[in-house]
């Protein structure tokens, strides 16, 4: 496709890191405008963003040199070099690594996990779609060769110096699947945030859909060297996805318990409380009917 965007003498302008840079922008927008509607200080966000886009591209990094160590193992000099540098990394290393770094930024800040993962979430949707266009254009992420009149070819020798992606083969666009994907991830996000019953409810959401997506979608991709476990069965991703749906009925199910026993503890307060009151009102009737016999005991009384 295109690696580069700008090519002008010596420099050039990457097309990945130029969308990289369009889904961090659209991201933050995102969050902003969502974060208005409940509350969320504007200024929060931004500190937030500065420090989570850092701990994301690291996390995505070293996600991606533990997938690869056999290769980084033999060649450490490549660790820090400016090929690693240059590639993208894996998309869950750097979910995680936000994901914790978001635990204890709430915790510092006192605020709500749930409130604030439901406003960042979809802003994270749009920017995967964003972000694997930027994939797309460089030839990493390829898919497996099909028949499919749909299927790309690629035919730039950087791409494939840089990705590895085979040259005039059709291929699966699996990038373009994933941006689709996640687009509609992110509609269904902004659809659902203000009908949502708890907090929680949109994180939860997007952590469901698109670990779906992504397990399906791994039959399709090509790369080899995205890391498998397993002896091959499963993808890295793969089995990050099953963890993270596992995750993810665990929490439903502590929810619908608790949820439970809260409503019986209502429910039991409130008919207790109701026994209380019924309790009060026939007693209360009983003091008048002996009040008003007595009234009239007296009144038919004749003096001596």
């Amino acid at each position: 496709m295109h690696p580069y965007l700008i090519s002008i003498g010596s420099f050039h302008l990457p097309t990945y890191g130029t969308m990289l840079a369009i889904a961090v922008l659209a991201g933050i927008y995102t969050a902003i405008r969502l974060g208005r509607r409940v509350g969320v200080d504007s200024a929060l966000i931004l500190d937030y963003s500065s420090w989570v886009i850092l701990v994301a591209l690291i996390g995505a990094k070293v996600l991606l040199i533990i997938t690869l160590w056999s290769y980084y193992r033999a060649h450490p000099e490549e660790i820090f070099s400016y090929a690693t540098l240059k590639l993208g990394g894996v998309f869950y290393g750097g979910f995680l690594a936000a994901l914790f770094f978001t635990i204890w930024y709430v915790r510092v800040r006192k605020i709500s996990f749930w409130k604030m993962t439901d406003v960042l979430v979809p802003s994270v949707a749009l920017g995967t779609a964003i972000t694997r266009l930027g994939c797309f254009s460089a030839g990493c992420d390829y898919g497996k060769p099909t028949t499919a009149p749909w299927g790309v070819i690629f035919s730039n020798a950087l791409a494939h110096e840089a990705t590895g992606v085979p040259l005039g083969v059709r291929l699966h666009p699996t990038q373009l699947y994933e941006s689709a994907t996640t687009l509609a991830i992110f509609a269904v996000l902004l659809w659902w945030s203000p009908r949502k019953k708890h907090d929680g409810d949109v994180f939860l959401g997007y952590l469901g859909l698109y670990a779906a997506g992504r397990f399906l979608l791994e039959y399709l991709r090509g790369d080899e060297n995205r890391g498998f476990v397993f002896h091959h069965l499963l993808s890295t991703s793969q089995f990050i996805a099953l963890l993270v749906l596992a995750g993810i009925s665990g929490v439903f199910i502590w929810r619908r318990v608790h949820g439970s026993e809260k409503a019986s503890a209502l429910s039991e307060g409130s008919s207790t409380e109701f026994s209380q009151v019924a309790g009060a009102n026939a007693g209360q009737r009983k003091n008048s009917r002996g009040n008003h016999k007595a009234k009239r005991k007296m009144q038919n009384s004749k003096p001596v």
